[in-house]
């Protein structure tokens, strides 16, 4: 599958069966517009690079957000499958999940409404923002290069208060992906507020997250008397809470985890315990010390009591990825920006940012070396390895290349001048 799609246009056309034509058509020209507008990414500044002859009426670019009929489901589906074959073919597949807001303008956009800001926000000041409020969950894929892992969105849910909460909205979304491989085995990591996913979500979906410092936990639960009546106990004792347990813990064990792409030596102290108000079931306990004192101790909790501590704290560690993707998702595609307001316009413009931002990387990684040339930075010679600005430059400077040919014939694109051009063309933004 892999070998067969290389070129933009391949990669596109394997989603068209999710469009009736010519909708197929549309959403063709307006993906290549989103990567090549050198503007704000609106539909009206897209329009000019997505259709340059101007074909057809801008009102079809519009109406694809909120009236054309594809399903986002499906969409999803396909490229999950397609992440898995290219990148995971075996092994157990690594999620990371999170939730970032959208900030949009207008009191009319549908699904909008007052969200918590964490960007903006600190431990004594809370600022709200106006926006969409998207739950993401994406596939953690390991880069050539080694490093940080480069989180691929693979799924997105808009919360709309009133209805499922953000809780609700993970775990359907994991359930959709195990639906979707059924022959698989997951892993889930997510940040503290998604913890009670433990109690939620079974096997072969394996939840990683951190755990309150003061949550109630109780030792395993200690074997009746068989002569005794009553049902069998489900909790042993109350412990202390991890934040008081650290300090008298004095059978530390010292590990060498890989924390995104860094070899770092860690004090670790792991048990089994049951977190009754999450889970009735035992869940593995991880606490994780900095040998030098110097970063506070951390508290992770594992659905599965077989997983190391050294696999529990580098997996976590790979978390900071689906930041980065939302940083590169609003800073460098422009996300945020499509001005789409009414049905399900606003969640689809979204969802079509986060799924832009997946094929992006995917073409880039499926190219051969000539490809992945890097920007020429004077003050940036010896760069280790790409950035996602750099995957955009290069598809960028191919398209720019294929469009070029197209309008003013094959040996223009071996004019200096033109040469010159594509390379200004690729960096805009």
């Amino acid at each position: 599958m892999a070998t067969t799609i290389t070129t933009w246009t391949s990669l596109i056309e394997y989603f068209l069966s999710v469009f009736t034509q010519p909708t197929g058509i549309i959403f063709m020209q307006l993906m290549a517009g989103w990567i090549l507008c050198t503007t704000r990414r609106t539909t009206t500044g897209i329009i000019p690079f997505a259709d340059p002859q101007r074909k057809r009426p801008h009102d079809a670019f519009h109406r694809i957000y909120p009236d054309a009929r594809w399903v986002t489901s499906e969409l999803w589906r396909l490229l999950t499958v397609l992440l898995v074959a290219v990148f995971c073919p075996n092994g157990v597949i690594i999620l990371y999940l999170d939730d970032t807001v959208f900030h949009r303008s207008g009191r009319k956009v549908h699904g909008a409404s007052w969200h918590r800001d964490a960007v903006r926000s600190t431990g004594t000041k809370i600022v709200y923002a106006w926006g969409l409020k998207l739950v993401v969950l994406t596939i953690g894929v390991k880069a050539p290069w080694g490093g940080e892992p480069l989180g691929l969105p693979i799924n997105m849910r808009l919360f709309r208060k009133g209805k499922s909460n953000l809780i609700d909205l993970a775990e359907e979304m994991l359930h959709e992906v195990m639906y979707w491989l059924p022959q698989r085995q997951f892993i889930a990591c997510g940040d503290g507020f998604y913890a009670t996913l433990v109690g939620r979500v079974t096997r072969p979906m394996e939840i990683i997250s951190r755990i309150r410092c003061d949550a109630k936990i109780f030792a395993l639960p200690s074997q009746k008397p068989k002569h005794q009546r009553g049902p069998h106990p489900q909790k042993g004792r109350r412990l202390a809470n991890p934040q008081k347990m650290a300090p008298r813990i004095t059978s530390w064990k010292t590990i060498k985890t890989n924390e995104r792409g860094k070899e770092r030596r860690r004090q670790v102290y792991t048990r089994e315990v049951i977190w009754y108000d999450v889970s009735h079931q035992p869940v593995l306990l991880t606490i994780s010390r900095d040998p030098e004192g110097i970063e506070e101790d951390d508290f992770f909790v594992s659905s599965n009591v077989e997983r190391s501590a050294a696999e529990v704290v580098t997996i976590f560690s790979g978390r900071w990825c689906i930041e980065d993707t939302f940083k590169n998702t609003k800073q460098y595609l422009g996300a945020q920006e499509p001005q789409t307001w009414k049905g399900p316009g606003p969640e689809r413009a979204a969802m079509l940012g986060f799924w832009l931002y997946s094929l992006v990387w995917l073409w880039f990684l499926l190219q051969k070396g000539k490809h992945h040339r890097l920007p020429k930075i004077p003050w940036y010679l010896h760069k280790p390895h790409p950035s996602f600005q750099d995957a955009l430059a290069c598809l960028r400077r191919v398209l720019w290349k294929e469009r070029i040919k197209v309008l003013f014939g094959k040996t223009s694109v071996h004019d200096n001048v033109f040469e010159f051009l594509l390379e200004a063309l690729a960096s805009a933004a």
